[in-house]
């Protein structure tokens, strides 16, 4: 593990102190892992993450939510579907908890991976590697930093004029279309289910 500095290096590590979420981290790197068992996922880590952020929102607002009012009101603010969303803000702003602030603060997987092996140093063993693992994880990281890349020519343009804000939010998605039937996959999807289903 990596020495600590007063001022923490990732998203993560800014979002763990501000949300005092002792412990996360430590449980993030063991489940990444694999220490006390089965691997988990980056993106399952980040959807963990995002829901122990939700619910220290919500008790630092005073209330005292459930699981599975947690994890019901992370699917809707997650979820594409207008009407969800809106009655999930909605919800969090009578609790008392400002929902562009909370979004605001929740992470991707590639932040996950980046805390995990910048801040805390943490590598997976090698010969727990999968092969598949390894070529989705690259792929990740490469999504992660075109993110980084195009996030910063949004402010930039946005700094000096050539763009009206830097509000946007940046997505980058690898898919995969099969040639036989159309179907679309993330690439990482298709990667782990050996191909398409046709």
């Amino acid at each position: 593990m990596t020495a600590r500095t007063d001022k923490p290096a990732t998203k993560v590590a800014r979002v763990i102190r501000e949300y005092d979420l002792d412990g996360i981290g430590r449980r993030l790197e063991e489940e990444w892992t694999g220490v006390s068992g089965e691997r988990t996922s980056l993106r399952d880590l980040a959807d963990e993450f995002n829901q122990a952020v939700l619910e220290a929102a919500l008790r630092r607002a005073g209330g005292a939510p459930l699981d599975f009012e947690v994890v019901g009101t992370y699917e809707s603010l997650r979820s594409d579907a207008g009407p969800e969303v809106n009655r999930a803000r909605r919800r969090l702003e009578r609790e008392g908890v400002d929902p562009e602030t909370v979004e605001g603060d929740f992470v991707t997987h590639q932040a996950i991976h980046t805390y995990l092996t910048k801040d805390r140093g943490a590598t997976l063993p090698e010969n727990d590697v999968d092969p598949v693992d390894r070529k989705v994880e690259t792929v990740e990281k490469l999504q992660g930093r075109v993110t980084v890349v195009t996030e910063k020519a949004v402010s930039s343009l946005a700094s000096s004029g050539a763009l009206d804000h830097d509000g946007y939010e940046i997505l980058v998605d690898v898919r995969a279309v099969c040639p036989e039937c159309g179907s679309d996959y993330a690439a990482g999807e298709l990667f782990r289910r050996g191909g398409c289903d046709c």
